[in-house]
């Protein structure tokens, strides 16, 4: 498939993350003709026609969360959440580092719409990079007029700052994060309320992830129409994946939603080193269930995946080859969420832990029979069960490896630990 990126067409450039190459490149040019010829409803109007669904894992209609912001007066913030701590994402990473300008411009239209007054960039605490790009962005949006009072004389006023999160992952999580930000301990809430109903200090919120917010540009430049003619008919536009594992070329990649599996890891990623055949590939990050070597003919988009048992997620994808031990790999996983769960929950505090302890246990040859029932009854006994999504993103990644590789698990049992290349 030859695709011309959208998203990621002035990455390349140099000096890709200034304001002049950005102005150069048809920079805030949508946010001119937004403010120029929409009003409000017209904006939310025009991405609900367009079928974006929202790029941070969930998935949901763009436009659809725009319509639950309140028309009322009042005050009404917008959250940028680059709290990209997903494992295998890196996407955000790469728009914020080389081309902040075109998420600046996508959530001046986005509070535009919404009628918000007040922007917040959440950023994850490490990354050091991002966080300089995100202020001198921001600096010389200000220095130009595309930020502050009365932009570009429309009379519509927008102040945006940065916030620095400490590290955790929790933070991705849209209430976690506005916890984080009032300056709370990051943890999730109970919703509902949603955050477009009360969000920031109980106020009506709109929270987006950073790629969703850089198709917003192009959508008012090209047209609802020609953002729903990229892709499939239920999940519109481009996609940037995630690549990486046991391939050649790992990397961000731009395509359509709908390009396969095969072709992008075979014909763009180059395949898997030494000629080794697949394993398993997780397609959505860490917290999404890992397809099998028979599924590779499985398209990239929303439904086809959820369809396979599995989940776009937020297109990371990694590949595991032949070698790979899949029972490491969910040890790996139920470690990392046994760390980074806010402990909020009984569950997910408790029952991470415990599932650490069991495949500790088999990975090291200890593991007797009961253990994958215990294992299934940890997965039950978190699904559902939590305050955020976090518990089921521990049972996708547990959960789904034992469906899928059950016999390696009850290989390890029997042969008391891995027999997989170290």
């Amino acid at each position: 498939m030859t695709f011309e990126p959208v998203l990621l067409r002035r990455t390349s450039l140099p000096r890709s993350d200034s304001i002049d190459v950005y102005l150069a490149n048809d920079g805030y040019a949508a946010l001119a003709r937004a403010l120029r010829d929409y009003a409000p409803g017209e904006l939310i109007g025009l991405v609900k026609a367009s079928k974006l669904r929202g790029r941070g894992g969930a998935g949901f209609p763009a436009g659809l969360k725009w319509g639950f912001m309140p028309q009322s007066d009042g005050p009404k913030y917008l959250c940028v959440n680059t709290d990209e701590g997903e494992p295998g994402t890196f996407k955000d990473r790469e728009l914020v580092e080389k081309d902040p300008h075109q998420i600046i411009e996508g959530a001046i239209i986005a509070a535009y719409a919404v009628g918000a007054e007040r922007a917040f960039v959440y950023i994850r605490g490490e990354f050091f990079q991002g966080i300089k790009s995100w202020i001198k962005a921001i600096a010389d949006a200000y220095a130009r007029g595309f930020l502050g009072q009365n932009i570009l004389g429309s009379g519509y006023d927008l102040e945006m700052s940065v916030h620095r999160g400490a590290g955790a992952y929790i933070c991705g999580e849209e209430t976690a994060m506005i916890s984080s930000l009032e300056g709370r301990r990051g943890e999730p809430r109970l919703k509902p309320p949603y955050p477009a109903e009360k969000g920031y200090w109980g106020q009506p919120t709109l929270v987006h992830n950073v790629e969703t917010l850089a198709n917003i540009p192009h959508i008012v430049n090209h047209g609802a129409e020609w953002f729903a003619s990229i892709g499939t008919e239920k999940s519109t536009g481009p996609k940037i994946f995630c690549v990486s594992g046991h391939v050649y070329r790992r990397g961000v990649y731009e395509f359509p939603l709908g390009i396969s599996l095969r072709e992008l890891l075979y014909e763009h990623a180059g395949g898997v080193p030494g000629g080794k055949a697949i394993k398993a590939v997780i397609p959505g990050g860490a917290s999404t269930p890992p397809l099998t070597a028979d599924q590779l003919d499985i398209t990239l988009d929303f439904e086809s995946l959820e369809g396979a048992g599995s989940a776009l997620g937020t297109g990371a994808i990694i590949v595991l080859d032949e070698d790979t031990c899949m029972v490491d790999v969910a040890r790996r996983s139920a470690r990392f969420f046994a760390h980074e769960s806010c402990g909020r929950c009984t569950p997910c505090r408790v029952g991470t832990q415990r599932a650490v302890d069991v495949l500790e246990a088999i990975e090291a040859g200890r593991g007797v029979p009961e253990d994958l029932d215990r294992l299934e009854a940890l997965c039950h006994g978190i699904s559902g069960n939590t305050f955020c999504p976090m518990g089921d993103a521990v049972v996708s990644a547990i959960g789904g490896t034992l469906v899928r590789f059950r016999d390696e698990f009850e290989e390890h049992i029997s042969q008391g630990g891995c027999a997989a290349p170290a």
